[in-house]
């Protein structure tokens, strides 16, 4: 009565459900770990948003990595800004989606050591190679506020390090590199400007990060789950169609002999 089922295409049919079964499963917990991840994160963002600032060489050191508990905490650091040493990164967009560049610009520190502060988005005025026109920042030793964040990586961020770039041009804001261009310590990591303001509103700072939404993770995963619970159902209903579309079959066949045998 089943013995099709031993046929080849039916043992190729059973053998893929019997791998998508265990695959969904697998894709199911892989969005569940990323939902875990974002409410994770989320809650990090908060907790350092609102958190008192703190110094920033409390929290890291040259050649450190930022924690990732230390992520988008508030720092603060006071020196004076070396905007001889600024450089622009390419392909940054700001919260309207325009393609610019953010301004990366050194801050020398009162005891010689460099923190890198990203002091916002500027437009590109559709010149890939020319210098830009940076606003300048405050002169002087200043206090500045920031979001810690993490070197940038290519593994991190998919953003290719490209090479060969024009002068004063990076793809990635990575203080080991910074720290090799300057010839000086670069304090891990970088800072995203929140204070003082800037006059005119440029370079435009960057906005807080968004750690409210938790994203669709969850429901892609009881999706996948639900697919893979289908995938037996499915296969048991194809089983039964076969089983009666070949009854239904040789009944057909058997008829007509039957009849012929009567007359």
């Amino acid at each position: 009565m089943y013995r099709f089922l031993l046929s080849r295409q039916w043992v190729i049919l059973t053998l893929v459900a019997l791998l998508l079964i265990p695959t969904m499963i697998k894709l199911g917990f892989w969005q569940l770990h990323r939902h875990e991840h974002k409410v994770a994160l989320n809650k990090v963002i908060s907790q350092s948003l609102t958190a008192t600032p703190v110094p920033a060489e409390s929290v890291t050191a040259p050649g450190q990595h930022v924690e990732h508990a230390d992520l988008y905490r508030r720092v603060t650091a006071k020196g004076t800004f070396d905007t001889a040493h600024e450089v622009v990164v390419r392909r940054r967009t700001n919260a309207a989606g325009e393609v610019g560049y953010h301004v990366l610009t050194p801050f020398d520190l009162d005891d010689g050591r460099v923190l890198l502060v990203n002091r916002g988005w500027i437009d590109s005025n559709g010149s890939q190679t020319a210098f830009p026109k940076i606003p300048a920042p405050a002169k002087g030793e200043i206090t500045v506020t920031g979001r810690l964040m993490p070197d940038e990586t290519t593994g991190d961020s998919g953003i290719k390090n490209i090479q060969g770039l024009p002068d004063r041009q990076v793809m990635l804001i990575n203080s080991e590199q910074q720290a090799k261009s300057l010839g000086k310590q670069v304090l891990g990591g970088y800072i995203e400007q929140t204070a003082p303001a800037p006059k005119g509103d440029s370079p435009e700072l960057i906005p807080d990060p968004e750690h409210n939404d938790i994203g669709p993770h969850m429901a892609y995963a009881i999706q996948w789950w639900l697919f893979s619970a289908g995938v037996p159902v499915g296969w048991l209903i194809l089983v039964r169609r076969e089983r009666r579309d070949r009854a239904e079959a040789a009944a057909s066949t058997t008829a007509p002999e039957a009849a012929t045998v009567a007359a």
